[in-house]
């Protein structure tokens, strides 16, 4: 490939993907123009211009050793990428997860881009992508402006996939009666950081009559509710049987409630939004339900009955493309190897994930920049596996994903049959991945001086 020398690296996108991989490729040498069309131009679900903003929670998923989250980030922190070390600078109690105080952490993505002297930030939408004008990593997240959206559609020949996220509400916490409630981290894993509201049978049918029968807002005609499987909002979820909610987001197994010694029939959590611990949000209640239906429903969860809501919960169209039809393993286009995708545009679902793609194509880029073709992350590990998913599978039924164990490379047969216990098969692959990553990052940083 030849070496480039002309403009800077262009990153479209200010959301989490696109400062990571801003800071990722200026940190490596690379001059960067970091574009974010908010407040120029605003989306449905922000509410600030600020670079990170977490719309739905602020979760980055479990710490627990040797699960495919704790892994991911496990690599990220090897790979130093900025916005995992911001975020475990911003971190608020969550018990086994990594829970973030939204406000302070995009408050220290700003700080760190701006501390940056290789990135140039851009307050403008961009409407057009020109190939030949050098290398742009596009992570316009999930809210892409219609007119970048038929820029994309154009430029790739086979238009792009849209489906239907939803944003949790947020409760004010001096308005949670406190009585009625108790704190857990379920099978006492981590600290008991979260809020459990405990139904009895009776509240839990009171409540699931409600939620069933419920007004959902709603949908514009030329709207096809396509929503994502991994983020269902309640209602739908409540729809496909009476006990669905109590094997879901309401799962009651490992809550025991400390002043009964008993478990509930279900349980609502609540997790904490910042470090003054003055906000909870309703952990898994993302919904399509008008705001007045919510107010009244969501008050008759034991505990929310005087409460105070920050904020209702919404629902918001998502763009990506059809990544495996598009892109190589490296995240560029196949027609237009200069231009990468990253984040949730590419077919990734999850904070993380963004951040972690985004890291992934400021590496590839700066590769690009000077010269090289850039590596792959190996497959074996959870951020190789993550890209071999959106690059390989089936375009006809793609839908976004998380990391899981069931993308990594599993064990041999041989390994299975001798290795019986699932946690040990999980460190086992923990480990191999960790290892292949250092490697392949110990290349990178060689390739990079």
């Amino acid at each position: 490939m030849k070496k480039q020398e002309r403009s800077p690296i262009r990153v479209i996108g200010g959301g989490l993907a696109g400062p990571e991989a801003a800071l990722t490729a200026a940190n490596m040498g690379c001059e960067v123009d970091l574009y974010e069309m908010r407040p120029v131009k605003t989306t449905p679900a922000h509410q600030t211009a600020d670079f990170g903003e977490l719309v739905c929670s602020n979760s980055l998923k479990s710490e627990s050793e040797n699960t495919a989250p704790w892994l991911l980030k496990q690599e990220m922190r090897r790979g130093g990428s900025e916005l995992i070390r911001l975020a475990d600078k911003s971190a608020v109690p969550a018990g086994h997860a990594l829970a973030v105080d939204r406000v302070e952490f995009s408050r220290l993505i700003a700080e760190a881009i701006a501390a940056q002297p290789r990135i140039h930030v851009h307050r403008e939408e961009v409407t057009a992508l020109d190939p030949g004008a050098g290398i742009t990593i596009l992570a316009s997240g999930p809210l892409t402006s219609p007119a970048l959206s038929d820029e994309i559609a154009r430029l790739t020949g086979s238009g792009h996939l849209s489906f239907y996220d939803s944003i949790s509400p947020i409760v004010e916490a001096d308005s949670i009666n406190m009585e009625r409630v108790y704190f857990a981290a379920r099978w006492d894993k981590g600290t008991a950081d979260y809020i459990n509201c405990p139904f009895t049978a009776e509240e839990y049918d009171v409540f699931y009559h409600a939620l069933v029968t419920a007004e959902a807002v709603e949908s514009k005609e030329w709207e096809k509710m396509e929503y994502f499987e991994g983020c269902l909002p309640i209602e739908e979820i409540a729809r496909r049987g009476r006990d669905t909610l109590r094997f879901g987001c309401m799962k009651p197994v490992g809550l025991r409630d400390p002043r009964t010694g008993k478990t509930p029939w279900a349980v609502v959590q609540l997790r904490c939004e910042n470090l003054r611990a003055d906000s909870y949000n309703l952990v898994g209640f993302q919904n399509h339900l008008k705001f007045g239906e919510q107010s009244r429903i969501l008050r008759l969860i034991p505990g929310l009955e005087n409460a105070r809501f920050l904020r209702y919960g919404q629902i918001h169209r998502n763009t990506y493309i059809n990544s495996p039809r598009l892109l190589t393993e490296t995240l560029n286009l196949r027609e237009h190897p200069e231009i990468l995708f990253a984040g949730q545009i590419s077919g990734v679902e999850g904070y993380t994930e963004s951040i972690a793609t985004g890291m992934l194509a400021g590496i590839y880029a700066a590769a690009m920049m000077r010269g090289e073709e850039p590596i792959p992350v190996p497959r074996q590990t959870a951020l190789g596996s993550l890209a071999h998913y959106i690059t390989h599978a089936d375009p006809q039924h793609f839908q976004p994903a998380n990391i899981t164990f069931d993308l990594l490379v599993p064990l041999e047969e041989e390994e299975r049959k001798r290795i019986r216990d699932k946690k040990e098969r999980h460190r086992v692959q923990c480990e191999r991945a960790l290892t292949a990553f250092d490697g392949w990052w110990a290349g990178q940083q060689v390739a990079a001086l």
